[in-house]
């Protein structure tokens, strides 16, 4: 906590979508989660968050960056269907835990969670739904 949150592009999912970039987002604050399908913990972490933020009366100001490193975008999109995760924000980087992103943040020990202040400082690792709700309210 307290570093910088490394900057990363990422491809779209939805057919003509430019790729994201996390800098873009300078000046709100990010909820940066990560997850797969296949890790029952890190996937319900990753739907209660995104409820939290769909249901917070404050969330203007909190973008939710949604990244699952599944390997098959079809699974990919299926999860996302069934865990109603709504965020325009929802990537799949579809070379697992061999890719960049995934060594970059160093998620060797688990899938985590970053919440971001407005500068891209991380202010906090592993928020609960609770405790999402707690700053948003």
């Amino acid at each position: 906590m307290g570093d910088v949150a490394p900057d990363f592009k990422i491809e779209s999912t939805s057919n003509g979508q430019p790729a994201f970039k996390l800098g873009n987002l300078k000046g709100k604050y990010v909820l940066l989660s990560f997850w797969a399908s296949y890790d029952a913990h890190s996937r319900m972490q990753n739907a209660s968050l995104s409820n939290v933020l769909r249901s917070a009366s404050r969330n203007d100001n909190v973008e939710m960056v949604s990244v699952s490193f599944d390997e098959y975008q079809s699974i990919f999109k299926e999860t996302v269907r069934k865990d109603q995760i709504v965020t325009p924000t929802c990537f799949v980087e579809t070379k697992g835990e061999s890719s960049g992103l995934f060594k970059k943040y160093r998620l060797g020990r688990g899938f985590t969670n970053y919440l971001l202040d407005e500068n891209g400082v991380i202010i906090a690792k592993n928020i609960s739904a609770a405790e999402l709700s707690a700053y948003l309210n």
